[in-house]
């Protein structure tokens, strides 16, 4: 496969396809889904994926939100069918303001945002800065905890020398070809997926574009500075979280509310970080029920 995925090729067949258009913002240019209700006749509810997923990861959620909202879904910069993004647009504020210019651009404001994972800390970020002022945000699997002790040294530094590495994107695309080797990646977060799931996450990583933004996130994302300000989020925080999760600590939400205000925890038995795909049905229903209470 070519480094960049082609819409006219690898996205033929994506998942809700009809909701699709391209935006030119903040330097990128946009792949977003926006489906649900016409702007202005229902609330608009914003959908961020987390590191190396896409818009692919709402497949199932997003015809079930779009009959109670205007449903915004991005494929973050360097992810997906989005064009590749300079450094400093892959770390957490740099992601923020992207998101942000990719808002003003379609001039539109979330009075909800639905984080999954990564996309979680950038919601949070763009609600402590200013720049969104939503009735609610809901988590799902939330990473907003750094690496504690050694790791968070360690972890960083690999992943800057892993990017910096023009093979190495190169290899992780070519190995994505094995479908076992995409299945074991997924099992190892705690999750199993359907053949669609697999395959649509088989292709992204074999792309060596969206395998080089996956890495790039990882080797910029700095929390400690979101972990500070935490204390001061007004806005309500609902944290789902599947206790199968071998990619981010059930136990982090746990800690994240004892500090937050307005903290509320859900926790679902027997799913893992890709809960939200493994059970579309039950997550949208919370954040229906959670939203009709804010």
């Amino acid at each position: 496969m070519s480094g960049e995925l082609i819409w006219e090729n690898e996205g033929k067949d994506w998942p809700n396809r009809e909701n699709s258009r391209f935006v030119k913002a903040g330097g990128l240019r946009w792949h977003v889904q926006i489906g649900g209700k016409a702007i202005g006749q229902g609330p608009v509810m914003l959908l961020l994926h987390g590191t190396g997923a896409s818009t692919h990861s709402w497949r199932d959620m997003l015809p079930l939100l779009a009959q109670h909202f205007t449903v915004i879904v991005p494929d973050l910069p360097g992810h997906g069918f989005t064009s590749p993004a300079a450094t400093n647009q892959l770390s957490l504020e740099g992601m923020s303001r992207a998101v942000q210019a990719l808002l003003v651009a379609l001039d539109l404001q979330p009075a909800y945002i639905v984080g999954h994972s990564a996309g979680v800390a950038i919601a949070l970020r763009m609600c402590l800065d200013g720049v969104v002022a939503p009735r609610g945000v809901v988590g799902i699997n939330a990473a907003l905890m750094p690496f504690g002790g050694f790791a968070s040294q360690l972890f960083p530094v690999m992943a800057k020398l892993l990017v910096l590495n023009p093979f190495v994107p190169r290899f992780v695309a070519r190995r994505a070809e094995d479908k076992i080797a995409v299945t074991r990646l997924i099992e190892g977060t705690g999750s199993r997926l359907d053949a669609i799931g697999l395959e649509l996450y088989r292709r992204l990583f074999s792309s060596r574009e969206h395998v080089a933004a996956t890495l790039g996130m990882m080797a910029n994302w700095q929390l400690e500075g979101l972990q500070r300000d935490l204390r001061k989020l007004t806005v309500p925080l609902t944290l789902i979280v599947g206790e199968a999760d071998k990619a981010v600590p059930p136990e982090d939400a746990r800690k994240i509310k004892r500090v937050v205000p307005h903290a509320t925890l859900v926790s679902l038995p027997r799913v893992g970080h890709l809960c939200h795909e493994e059970r579309p049905g039950e997550i949208t229903q919370i954040i229906l029920d959670r939203c009709q209470s804010e």
